[in-house]
C-alpha cells in the first residue's frame, strides 16, 4: 500500500505543477454558449471538438464538459462537444469533426478498437488529437499526443488496498457500462488490491437508475454477506446507498468519482468514501493542451499521461472540496 500511495502522490504532484500554470483562469464561470464567447487571450479563434462516451443524465460528464468550456473561454476557442455511449456513434462524431476541418480533437477511448482508427485518421490529416478519461494504455497506439486522466488499474488497486486495510472481505463491484474496458480495469484493480478477498461483478444499465437500484437491492436481498458495494460513478453510488437501506444489508458503499450530491452523502455517512479523478480537470487540460499545440506545437506531459487522480475523498477531507463540488468543479 505504501508503494501505491507513493505512486499516487507523485501523480498528484505532477498535476499540481500543471495547475500552477493555469490556476488563474481555471475557475472561470461557465459560458452559456462556449461557441460564441470570446476568451481571455488575444489569439486566433480555433475550433476544438470534444467527443466522449458520456451517457445522457450522467453528471460526471457535466463536470468534464464544464472544465472544457472554461478552458475554451480562456483560450478563445469554439468548443463543439458531443457524446454517445455507443462506440460506433462516437467514432462517427470524430469523423464528422475531421470533415468539418476542426483545429483539434479531444476524445475518450473506452473501446479503442472501435474509436481509435477514426482518431488516427485525424492525426494523419494533421489535426492535433489528445485523449482523456479512458484509453490511457492505448492512446499512443493511435498517434494521440497526450492523455489526461487516471490509470484505472492503479486507481482500482489503491481502492482495493484501502478496503483490505479496513478489513473488508467481500465486495460487489457494480459495472454500469458493459464493454467499457476502463470499468473492467477498476474492478480488476480492486480485486488485486484486496488480496485474499472476493470481488464479484454486477452488470447494470447505467442509463436506467431505477433499474440499477432494483438490481442491486435484489442482489443484496439474496446475499447479505457483502461488506462493500463499490460503484463506479456517483449516481450509481447514490442508488446503491438506497439499496442498502431497502435490503437491510450491512454493507458500506464506496465509489469512484464525485459530484455535489455524492459529497453530501460522504458528509452524512451514506457513502464511506470516493476515489476522485477530477473530471473537471480532465476536460480543462485536454482543451488547453490543444490550444498549446496549435500555438507552438508543444504538449502537456511531453506525450506521456498527465494524471488527474486518483485521490481519496472521505469525511476527513470532504469539506475542502465541498464548495468546488457545488460550483461543478469536482
Amino acid at each position: 500500500m505504501r508503494k501505491a500511495r507513493k505512486s499516487v502522490a507523485a501523480a498528484l504532484l505532477a498535476v499540481a505543477a500543471v495547475l500552477g500554470g493555469c490556476s488563474s483562469t481555471g475557475g472561470a464561470p461557465r459560458a452559456e454558449d462556449s461557441g460564441a464567447t470570446a476568451g481571455g487571450v488575444d489569439t486566433p479563434r480555433y475550433v476544438v471538438a470534444m467527443v466522449t462516451h458520456g451517457a445522457p443524465g450522467d453528471t460526471y460528464w457535466d463536470l468534464v464538459r464544464k472544465g472544457a468550456e472554461d478552458a475554451a473561454k480562456k483560450d478563445n476557442i469554439e468548443l463543439r462537444y458531443s457524446s454517445d455511449p455507443q462506440a460506433p456513434n462516437q467514432a462517427n462524431f470524430v469523423r464528422s469533426a475531421i470533415d468539418a476541418g476542426v483545429d483539434g480533437i479531444a476524445v475518450t477511448l473506452p473501446n479503442a478498437e472501435a474509436i481509435g482508427p477514426a482518431a488516427r485518421d485525424a492525426v494523419e490529416r494533421g489535426i492535433p488529437v489528445v485523449g482523456l478519461n479512458a484509453g490511457m494504455d492505448v492512446y499512443q497506439d493511435y498517434g494521440l499526443t497526450g492523455f489526461f486522466g487516471q490509470d484505472e488499474t492503479v486507481a482500482g488497486r489503491a481502492a482495493g488496498e484501502r478496503l483490505q486495510e479496513e478489513g473488508k472481505k467481500k465486495v460487489l463491484c457494480v459495472i454500469h457500462e458493459q464493454g467499457n474496458t476502463s470499468q473492467e480495469a477498476r474492478c480488476n484493480g480492486i480485486r488485486e488490491g484486496l488480496g485474499g478477498g472476493t470481488v464479484e461483478l454486477l452488470y447494470v444499465n447505467g442509463q436506467d437508475l431505477t433499474a440499477v437500484q432494483s438490481t442491486i437491492t435484489s442482489k443484496l436481498t439474496q446475499d447479505k454477506s457483502f461488506d462493500t458495494i463499490f460503484a463506479l460513478q456517483a449516481p450509481v453510488a447514490m442508488r446503491a446507498a438506497e439499496s442498502v437501506d431497502q435490503s437491510g444489508a450491512a454493507a458500506e458503499v464506496a465509489t469512484f468519482d464525485t459530484n455535489a450530491e455524492l459529497v453530501g452523502a460522504i458528509k452524512d455517512g451514506r457513502v464511506a468514501w470516493a476515489v476522485d479523478q477530477q473530471p473537471y480537470l480532465q476536460g480543462y487540460l485536454a482543451v488547453d493542451s490543444l490550444w498549446i499545440a496549435k500555438r507552438n506545437g508543444g504538449t502537456l506531459g511531453g506525450g506521456r499521461p498527465v494524471y488527474t487522480g486518483p485521490s481519496f475523498v472521505d469525511q476527513g477531507n470532504v469539506d475542502t472540496i465541498e464548495e468546488a463540488a457545488k460550483a461543478g468543479m469536482r
